[in-house]
Formats: structure tokens, sequence, C-alpha cells
């Protein structure tokens, strides 16, 4: 599973076209092992879809949408069968535009629809579903089976702060339970009861805040309706910008900036910093503040800790920036909670600083201090409301908004972001940043920020190539090993990214088989420029990956200051308020511990069979 514009160019075309066939009467050709649906998909002919989705090579032919009218060479009837699931074959002759097929894909969309819930204008993802989509192309013209009862009766999960499972709109095509166990090996998500009443449940029957789940959303990114979203609150957002009596303060995470113009009209990766400051300022927050900012600070407390580790001999550290990663750790292995960085995250460091460092330099009562957070990440939410993370009743961070979240409320608003005029930060202690706190935004960003600095503390002099080649791969893991020099020498680092690729470097660790001195773990492919806050993109998974990460490596080659301690605010934190990095003071404001929250995942004999029959082609 790769983001979509990660395939090669001209992928496949050395695959030989072996077989003939035709498409509404047009002679195709085909690939050995290809399915109809794939096969038209190379033509040009549109076959409608729910359930499949390619870039995760889910094809259950649970939907039935996708229905074509077939009749092999020689033969006399047709047949109607599910495109995604039917392989092509030599001399097969398909239809996808037959009156009765019309009717027969009319009739699957009005089943779909009999336990669906109706309300579409309340819908988190109202005029952007695929079940919508869908049901225009059939020309649904009637809902004959409706049953309110049936809906009624559909279990809705709102005990997570993160992420809201509304089984209403569920159409049980089970995308969510193949990104989350094949592609994220987390596997929460279950198929529960059979015909009629079968739906998707959590592992051991446990509510969605106390499950196996790591909030890391990408079940969000590939679910095609409303069933699953993030807990919406730019209704509370707005209201503390709205209140003459509060001073919100809001930040926006280094991925934000070039994952959110396509949703207004501008080209995939498109750096909009500017015109998201512009918004905000317009939306009515007091001080906007940059999250990259955060970032450097992280490096300088992590960086720090990790060299005190390396000189003692202790490791490997992970990273803990990412909170499904530190959710992972929590209800997996809380057993290598010990090896986690006690660093918070950037979001955690500007909000701890913004009620704190922030009123003090700016002679503002910290009680009237609200801190609102952009981000790619619905984790985020969840990573809020953690006890150690709250003082005195006071969070660090009050609202979390994801990327959709702040789409939403832009377009609320009538802010048309590609109109908006770029503005720049203007906040004199929490605005600047580096190139290094800027790649944060993606896998092996963080790795690579921490070298930089690193090697200048104990080099005394800057790392001549600051752009490290080796961590700038997408594969799942990468290693690389490093010269720090003095007493440091050689270290040995890795970045993973995806957690079913970090269960396994966390199994060799477990195991003594790591020779590892730093992981960085990010719980999304991709890192934070693909996360489960990011916008969603229909028919398609992780479509604008490389375009993302491609501009933040950009932003990086072009500033003047490309290493978190060469940032002249974060200089000004320690010289005037933290007096250096680690220091007592920086441990109360910018260090937490973690807890065991470990869960028992098992699997019965029903659930595997149930997982053979939902992955199985028919042939």
């Amino acid at each position: 599973m790769v983001p979509t514009d990660m395939a090669p160019a001209g992928a496949g075309a050395a695959d030989a076209a072996t077989l003939s066939a035709t498409i509404n009467g047009k002679a195709v050709t085909g690939r050995t092992g290809e399915t109809i649906l794939e096969c038209a998909r190379r033509h040009g002919v549109y076959i409608p879809t729910l359930c499949e989705l390619h870039d995760i090579d889910h094809a259950p032919g649970t939907c039935r949408v996708c229905l074509v009218e077939i009749k092999m060479p020689h033969a006399d009837k047709t047949h109607l069968v599910a495109s995604c699931t039917t392989p092509l074959q030599d001399g097969l002759d398909v239809n996808t535009r037959t009156p009765e097929l019309r009717e027969m894909q009319r009739l699957q969309v009005e089943l779909l629809l009999a336990d669906h819930d109706q309300d579409c204008a309340t819908c988190i993802r109202h005029g952007k579903c695929d079940l919508q989509d869908v049901a225009q192309f059939v020309g649904l013209r009637q809902n004959r089976f409706f049953d309110p009862a049936r809906v009624a009766a559909r279990p809705v999960d709102e005990s997570s702060p993160a992420l809201i499972r509304n089984m209403k709109r569920c159409i049980r095509c089970q995308r969510c339970i193949a990104i989350c166990r094949d592609g994220q090996g987390v596997d929460a998500l279950i198929q529960i009861n059979s015909g009629l009443d079968t739906a998707v449940g959590l592992r051991h029957g446990l509510t969605q805040k106390n499950s196996a789940c790591v909030t890391c959303g990408q079940c969000v990114l590939v679910c095609p309706t409303g069933a699953l979203g993030e807990r919406d609150e730019t209704d509370r957002a707005l209201e503390m910008m709205y209140d003459p009596e509060l001073i919100t303060v809001v930040q926006f995470a280094p991925a934000v900036r070039v994952g959110f113009g396509e949703e207004f009209g501008l080209p995939p990766g498109t750096n909009v910093e500017g015109q998201i400051i512009t918004a905000l300022k317009q939306l009515g927050a007091s001080i906007v503040l940059d999250t990259n900012w955060g970032a450097d600070l992280v490096i300088m407390e992590e960086g720090t800790e990790l060299l005190h580790r390396l000189k003692e001999r202790k490791g490997p550290t992970f990273s803990s920036c990412c909170p499904a990663w530190i959710n992972f750790v929590e209800r997996h292995y809380p057993d290598i909670m010990p090896l986690l960085s006690s660093t918070k995250s950037p979001q955690q460091c500007v909000g701890a600083l913004a009620k704190t460092y922030l009123p003090a330099r700016m002679g503002i009562d910290p009680k009237r201090i609200r801190v609102i957070s952009i981000m790619p990440c619905i984790a985020k939410k969840d990573e809020i409301v953690r006890r150690q993370l709250i003082h005195d009743g006071v969070p660090e961070v009050d609202v979390v908004l994801s990327t959709r979240e702040f789409a939403r409320l832009l377009q609320r608003e009538r802010i048309d972001l590609k109109t908006l005029p770029p503005s720049t930060f203007d906040n004199p202690y929490m605005s600047e940043y580096s190139g290094a706190g800027a790649i944060f935004g993606t896998t092996g960003g963080v790795m690579e920020a921490a070298i930089r600095t690193m090697y200048y503390v104990v080099n005394g002099r800057e790392l001549e190539h600051v752009e490290i080649e080796q961590l700038r791969g997408f594969e799942g893991v990468r290693t690389a090993t490093v010269e720090l020099g003095g007493d440091i020498g050689a270290v040995k680092i890795a970045m993973c990214h995806g957690l079913k690729p970090t269960r396994q470097i966390v199994e060799q660790v477990r195991s003594g088989n790591s020779d590892l001195d730093f992981v960085e773990i990010m719980a999304c492919p991709g890192g934070c420029v693909d996360g489960g806050g990011t916008l969603r993109s229909k028919k398609a998974y992780l479509p604008h990956a490389l375009k993302r990460r491609e501009t933040l490596f950009g932003i990086d080659k072009t500033k003047a200051v490309r290493q978190s301690h060469r940032n002249e605010q974060v200089q000004a934190l320690y010289r005037d308020y933290l007096g250096a990095p680690n220091s007592e003071k920086a441990h109360h404001l910018l260090h937490t511990y973690y807890t065991d929250r470990k869960i028992e995942m098992t699997q019965t004999v029903r659930e595997v069979w149930a997982d053979i029959k939902m992955t199985g082609k028919v042939y």
C-alpha cells in the first residue's frame, strides 16, 4: 500500500497484454490476472464502485454496484457479475450500460440506503460522499426499502475525544477493516454479526475510547461515507475567537500549509502559509503562531536528551512527537515506554509556552488565553485531553481542528483561501522557524532535523551537508549510520512510517535483535502530510503524498536558517526563560510521561473465517 502518486511512470506497461475482450462493443486488451474493473479503468470505461479501493488492494465485492453483464465465448446466456472480483478472460464480452444492469445497480443502491441515515445535511461528508455520487450515477428515483427503525437501532460511538463511529452511515464496505489490519497492523476493527445485521465493530465489543484503536485516522481517509469522522469542534473554536474577553492563540502545523490548498482550487502541495495567516486574522484570531517553532524547540530538548542517552550507552531511543504512536505504545507495547523520549510534541510545547512564556513576555493575563491548534492529525484531539497535559484543570491546548475542519470553517465563513493576500507571522517570540522545523511534517524529517543539531552540539560546527538523503526514501523502514564524531562516534538511526512496519521494528528491539540508537516513528504512512486529519480524496488513498513532501523539502532548502539551534527566537527562549535544554524548568514545561493502557489482542476462529470470506476473489 503506497500513495497513488508514488507509482512509477508507466507502471505495469511491461506486463504482457495477453487477453482480448470487448467492453461495450469495443475491442480491448487485458492482462493475465486482471479483473474486469481493472481492465475497464485502463481503457477509460467508468464503472461505479463503493467498497473497492485499488490503492489499498481492497475489492471484497460487498456493495455490488460495480455489476457488469458478461457473456462467455460460445455461450448463449449472459450473467451479471461484480467487476471488481471477476477476472477478465480471453474472448469475454462485457457490457456496462444495459437497461437490466442499470436497474440492478439502482436496486443495489436502494438496498444500501435501506438502513442508512437519510439526513445528509448533518453528515460530516455531505457533498463529498461516494454514496451520493453513485446514487446520482445510477439515477436513483426512489427509496422503497428505507426502514427508520433499523436505522435507529444502529450504534453511534461518541466515546472518543477524537474519532466518532456512526454506524447509521456505514455501508459495510470494510475498507476501514482492511486499512486498520493490513495497512496499519493495529487490527482494532472487525466484522460482526451476519446477514442483515452484518456490521463493523471493535474487537472484544469495546468502545472507541477504550479499544485497541490508536486514533491514527487512516480509516477515516478510506471511508466512502460519513460513518467515520473526527469530532467536529469548529463551533468551539469560533466561539473562542468571537469572545472579546478571550485572547485566542492559534498555531498550525508544518503539514497543514502544504495539504490544504487543493480544497480551494490550488494545485496539490501548494504552500499556503501566508494565506492561512490572513484567514486566521480575518476569523478573529488574536495571535497566530507556527508549530514549526515548536518543532525547532523539540529538537533542542529531544536532541539533548538523546545525546545524554548515547553517552550512557542507553538505547535505542524512540521519538515521541506522534500521538498515535504514543497511543500505540501504551496500548500495544507498554514495556518499551522507557525507550520513548520524554519530550512533548511540538503542539504541546507551543501550548505550554503560550500559557506561560508568551503572556509573561507580552504582559497578558494567562487566564484569558485559549490555544487552538490546526493539525493534519485527529490523534492530536486525543493528545490534548491526556491528564499529563492538563495542569490544575487547565489544558495546554484547548481545541484541535483537523485540516478538514479548518477547511469547512473557512467555507462556512465564506473565506476563499486562493483569493487571500498572504501575510507573515508577526509574533516576535514564538513564530520564527528553521528549515529543520518545516520538514517535521514528513517522514524522516524529525530524524534529519535532530542529526543537524546533534552534530553541531558534538563538534561545535555545522554539518556540511544538511540534507541527509539516506533518510529521504519512502520505504516503511529506512536505516542509516551517521558519524556524529566526538565522544559519540557512529550512530545507527532509523525512520519508520506506518504502524505495520513499526510493529516489526518494535518486535526486533524487544527481542534484542536491533543495534539501533535512535528511531523516528510516524504512525501515518508518509508522516503528518498524510495524517488522519488531512483532506480526503474520493476513490484514492494518499494521492498527494509526494507533492506535499516535495514542497516541505523545498521550504527547507530555501530557508536562510536550516538548523533548529540557529532559530533566534528559540535561543531567546532559553536565554530569557528556560536557561538551557533539559534544565529543570524545561523539564517541567516541555517533558511528559506515559501510562500503561495495554489491550490484549486475540482473534477467534469465527473472525478468521470472516476475514477469509471478506478478502477472497471469485473465480
